[in-house]
């Protein structure tokens, strides 16, 4: 999701609600402890020098269990992220502690947003030496050579 995305869905919201992918929600007095824009340059491992973007928003649970985040005040540190900031329309990435910080992508399911777990991927998969992944065949496609195959009473096994 966008950040432009999650800007038309917030004034459509009672209520600001993250959920993990496994169901379950983050606790409800959490906070937006930072929103920001990640810029990431590295080499991939065949040389391929690259650059990505990415708006952080980091999810913080303290002990004020009254504290409630709203859709207009997450609004309002989204626009005063770009106005100070100069945080562009990206992709957005969720920095949230579960056992250890984790990222996570974000969708909108209709109510609630998501918080969806990242993979890692080579980018270079020409360049790893991993081979690319074979075509499944049905049995009924493979024809057995007749010089190589064993017939009952052929002798052969």
């Amino acid at each position: 999701m966008k950040l432009s995305e999650i800007k038309e869905i917030l004034p459509t919201l009672e209520n600001v609600e993250f959920q993990l992918e496994n169901g379950t929600f983050v606790p409800e007095h959490f906070h937006v402890t930072e929103v920001g824009q990640i810029i990431k340059n590295f080499i991939d491992c065949g040389g391929v020098i690259r650059k990505e973007k990415a708006v952080n928003f980091q999810l913080w649970n303290a002990d004020d269990f009254e504290h409630r985040l709203k859709p207009g005040k997450l609004l309002s540190i989204i626009r005063l992220s770009e106005e100070k900031l100069g945080v562009e329309d990206a992709e957005i990435e969720v920095e949230y502690q579960n056992d250890t910080i984790g990222k996570y992508d974000l969708d909108f399911n209709g109510n609630t947003f998501v918080l969806k777990n990242k993979t890692t991927a080579c980018l270079a998969q020409d360049a790893c030496g991993i081979p690319s992944e074979k075509r499944n065949k049905n049995f009924s496609e493979l024809t057995a050579k007749q010089s190589n195959s064993c017939t009952p009473n052929s002798g052969c096994c």
